[in-house]
């Protein structure tokens, strides 16, 4: 027939008189219970499963048909399998790609509940399930065994003793988010051993662990480590995947970062964090797999039942590709949607993690009509009793149809902010009519996120992410620089808000590097003080560069990798985000839980955010419409009253000026109403420093691009009757 292979073909194992039993429908996946193993696997469309045991050198040593199939969940039990034990799938059925339909048994399947994978994936024409290069494509039939290519599932002992009970989580309005990678961040750490580089162990580290938390972080965001694999089509050009957006197994953690044999590896590394106070976020992709569209690898799901997985078009034989990567899930399945949220339960409870940021997650709120609040996965997680606790955040865009959905997530959930990112950018970078959109990013964007009782902290603020530039590289590049991804500079975003500054990269001039500096300062102040919940990227409070690059999704290298010996040089920037992570832990009027205004309170006559002119007085319409101002100051009133308990508030004021003029701009600082004047907490031009106090109705000179943040007594009040 045709595609076979004679050389590829794989021995088929000796047939055994079956000794496997009926097992149970549920759980799915491989459950050991003590005494054996339970295997359960869902296909609607399926006619015959087998389930084929390995040996540790990776040879087929059995294929055993499962015995039942109960509400389309074919099951058996093996009462001699041990957690060890290792195997995969063959699953029989229609191979019809133009009725949606793509089995074939001669291409191993990874359980979509495989806890544990072992061995990588090995690049093979006998991982496609239709044979390269035939002249009916996709419609043409491949009789080579995969087996030998494939990672193999691991069945597992979930058993682990946790050294204490799990700690309350951190209120939304004290949360600081540092988004980083598992490998990028330990690879060149100097106190990691070098066996445990780029591992969750290597995390677990404590010097990595008192690091974060001495800096003031309360959440570490970890990038994918649910198992990927590496594209063709990166290795080819002598890369591989480092960011990890292209899941295999949604319950595994990637074996890359895996130190020890054991999934507790990532349970120890929990523990460790929690202990030093910390919660634990992990990015999760939910949105694709990584077998691609018609033309991709039968790896997993597609092979187990492709028509109830994936959305299809209407042409069955393609798929609908909101994603950009080929393919999009069906979370309109209910047993897709099982298998996500029993993914997300398997981590927030045996796993221990505290929320998830989610990936494209316009997808996971599209029903066939389009995005809707009300959607089959979004209501899971508003009323499941795990996931409705945990912390939940959305990417809130994809590309399809209505993709963009900033603030149209229920409550419950957080969502990136990019209005916020691209703001900040565009005021500091000098733009003009920045003004009225700045003073809404600031204060939490209640364009975007006051309604159904939301509050501030659903905005998730940032200037960088993994994806784009360092905050380094914002300041030094006016054009991205990914020659070194091999596309010939024409991935990543073209536009990003970005200034060289006089100078395009590296340079010694020390007055190119001191506005940099302090237009990094700028940036990091801003998104520190304002409301909202801030999220940091890993190395830029270190100047770390990824020498233009905006898009190094497949350079896991030096590029990426955090510099630590390099960051010592940048020790100066790293005290200053931890001194203004102090102010905002300290004061409250900087993390309210409810939505600034700018009305006078009924009962005070105070306003609990006044906009100020440099040369004094509130900001008035005229003001917000000219478009050549760059300076304005942002006054917390400290007696504005919190309306969700009428008691008096701070007993300090706090006035935020930013500056992003090219010249020098002189503030007349407000009166205090007798209190002491204004104290200097932070300014961005080091030179200024901290602790200064400066009397009311006084200029305070601002250098060119400068931020500074004051403090005043309040005066006590007279109490009510």
């Amino acid at each position: 027939m045709a595609g076979i292979d004679v050389h590829d073909a794989e021995p088929q194992p000796a047939r055994r008189p079956s000794r496997i039993r009926e097992g149970m429908p549920f759980p799915l996946g491989a459950t050991w219970d003590g005494l054996g193993v339970n295997f359960a696997l869902f296909s609607a469309h399926a006619t015959r499963v087998e389930l084929c045991l390995f040996d540790e050198q990776g040879r087929e040593t059995e294929r055993l048909a499962l015995p039942e199939h109960t509400d389309e969940v074919w099951h058996g039990y093996l009462p001699d399998a041990r957690p060890g034990q290792r195997n995969g799938y063959r699953v029989h059925g229609p191979y019809d790609p133009e009725a949606g339909h793509r089995f074939n048994p001669h291409k191993l399947l990874i359980d979509p509940y495989a806890k544990q994978l072992v061995g990588e994936l090995i690049w093979n024409d006998a991982l496609f399930g239709y044979v390269i290069g035939h002249p009916d494509g996709d419609l043409s039939f491949d009789e080579r065994d995969s087996a030998r290519y494939v990672p193999k599932a691991l069945v597992i002992d979930p058993a682990f003793t946790w050294g204490r009970e799990r700690r309350p989580m951190i209120p939304w309005d004290r949360t600081v988010i540092y988004e980083t990678h598992v490998r990028g961040y330990t690879m060149r750490h100097p106190r990691v051993p070098e066996e445990l580089r780029g591992t969750f162990a290597g995390m677990a580290v404590k010097e990595v662990v008192n690091y974060i938390r001495r800096q003031g972080m309360t959440a570490v965001e970890l990038m994918p480590v649910h198992a990927f694999i590496d594209d063709k089509y990166l290795l080819d050009l002598g890369l591989r995947n480092y960011w990890g957006y292209n899941t295999l197994a949604f319950f595994a953690p990637q074996p890359r970062y895996m130190a020890t044999s054991t999934v507790n590896e990532f349970k120890e590394m929990v523990a460790h964090l929690h202990d030093a106070g910390l919660e634990v976020l992990l990015d999760v992709v939910y949105n694709h797999t990584a077998e691609g569209n018609q033309n991709g690898p039968t790896l997993s799901l597609r092979g187990i039942d492709n028509a109830s997985y994936y959305r299809l078009a209407d042409d069955p034989r393609y798929y609908i590709n909101d994603t950009g990567t080929g393919n999009t899930l069906n979370l309109s399945h209910p047993r897709v949607l099982q298998l996500v949220t029993d993914s997300l339960r398997y981590w927030a409870g045996d796993m221990r993690v505290d929320g998830f940021r989610f990936d494209l997650a316009t997808i996971l709120g599209r029903e066939w009509h389009g995005f809707d609040q009300g959607g089959g996965f979004l209501d899971v997680c508003g009323q499941d009793p795990m996931l409705s606790r945990v912390k939940l955040i959305a990417e809130p865009w994809d590309l399809g149809p209505g993709g963009y959905q900033m603030g149209g997530f229920p409550p419950g959930w957080a969502e990136w902010n990019d209005r916020f990112r691209d703001t900040l950018r565009a005021f500091w970078r000098g733009d003009e009519g920045r003004l009225p959109e700045l003073a809404t990013r600031l204060t939490g964007s209640s364009d975007l996120f006051n309604r159904r009782g939301r509050k501030p902290y659903a905005s998730i603020n940032f200037i960088t992410a993994h994806d784009g530039f360092t905050l380094n590289d914002l300041v030094s590049y006016d054009e991205k620089h990914n020659e070194a991804n091999g596309e010939e500079n024409r991935d990543g975003p073209d536009y990003n808000y970005s200034c060289n500054h006089g100078h395009e990269g590296a340079t010694q001039d020390p007055a190119i590097l001191a506005l940099r500096s302090r237009q990094q300062r700028n940036l990091l102040g801003s998104l520190l003080l304002s409301q909202g919940t801030p999220m940091l990227l890993a190395g830029d409070e270190f100047s770390h560069s990824q020498q233009g690059n905006n898009n190094a999704y497949g350079q896991d290298n030096d590029l990426t990798w955090i510099d630590w010996l390099a960051a010592a040089e940048s020790a100066d920037l790293a005290a200053y985000v931890r001194r203004l992570l102090a102010i905002r832990n300290r004061y409250p009027l900087l993390r309210r839980k409810h939505f600034l205004t700018g009305l006078k309170d009924e009962r005070s006559g105070i306003r609990d955010v006044a906009w100020l002119r440099p040369e004094g007085g509130i900001m008035e319409e005229p003001d917000w419409r000219d478009a050549q101002r760059k300076t304005i100051g942002m006054l917390l009133e400290g007696r504005a009253e919190e309306s969700e308990n009428r008691k008096v508030g701070s007993k300090y004021s706090l006035l935020l000026l930013l500056h992003a003029g090219d010249a020098p701009e002189s503030f007349l600082l407000p009166a205090t109403d007798g209190a002491a004047g204004w104290q200097l907490l932070v300014c961005s031009e080091p030179r200024l420093g901290h602790g200064a106090h400066h009397g009311d109705n006084t200029g305070f000179e601002l250098p060119p691009r400068t931020l500074a943040l004051f403090r005043a007594r309040v005066p006590p009040q007279k109490r009510r009757r």
